[in-house]
């Protein structure tokens, strides 16, 4: 059993304040789209935000971060705390390309490691990966130094990178981690919607 946890606490300033989750992209919220795909690869699924109104229709636990003002690292702390299962899928909340096959992949390499994190040409994608509970106390001890940059974890635990060459198969349009951080960014979401993506 595992569990899936959106990661919802940023705030858009780029996106004039928006609640990204609830963008809407080829006729669904970004929140819609996530939630159908994340209840084929995991029996429980929260979310991590401070905005607990946001998301009450939602039916899904809401957990607030535990260490308030630490940025995307508190949301996967929060997430690996509050999560029921030794395994979780943490996702962003502005990726509205995941697919199943990807995340089952990726839960299947985690297996005896810390965490598997995807990398691309760009870097690690630490926001789209899968964490042990093993993750906690290190995590914790990375929050408390005031060591914050989620893309430097992995130098406190052990990681399974899924490099570019084993993501390829799994994103042939290059459009699993694209994530809508500005309005161009929407527009181009929607343009990739509306060709099938």
């Amino acid at each position: 059993m595992r569990t899936a946890a959106i990661i919802a606490g940023g705030r858009a300033q780029r996106l004039g304040g928006l609640d990204k989750s609830n963008l809407v992209i080829g006729g669904r919220r970004i929140i819609d789209r996530q939630l159908s795909v994340l209840g084929h690869v995991a029996e429980h699924i929260l979310i991590v935000s401070n905005d607990h109104y946001a998301f009450r229709a939602s039916g899904l636990q809401v957990c607030a971060d535990l260490i308030q003002g630490a940025g995307p690292l508190s949301g996967l702390y929060t997430a690996l705390v509050r999560s029921p299962t030794a395994q979780t899928i943490v996702v962003a909340c502005d990726l509205p390309f995941l697919t199943v096959s990807f995340l089952r992949h990726l839960a299947a390499r985690a297996r005896g490691a810390d965490a598997a994190i995807p990398r691309t040409a760009t870097g690690t994608e630490p926001l789209c990966a899968v964490y042990d509970r093993a993750c906690v106390e290190p995590i914790r001890a990375r929050l408390e130094r005031g060591e914050l940059r989620v893309s430097a974890l992995g130098d406190a635990i052990r990681v399974t990178d899924i490099g570019p060459s084993e993501v390829a198969p799994f994103d042939p349009a290059g459009t699993l981690f694209f994530n809508v951080n500005t309005p161009d960014d929407y527009t181009r979401a929607n343009d990739l919607a509306a060709r099938g993506h």
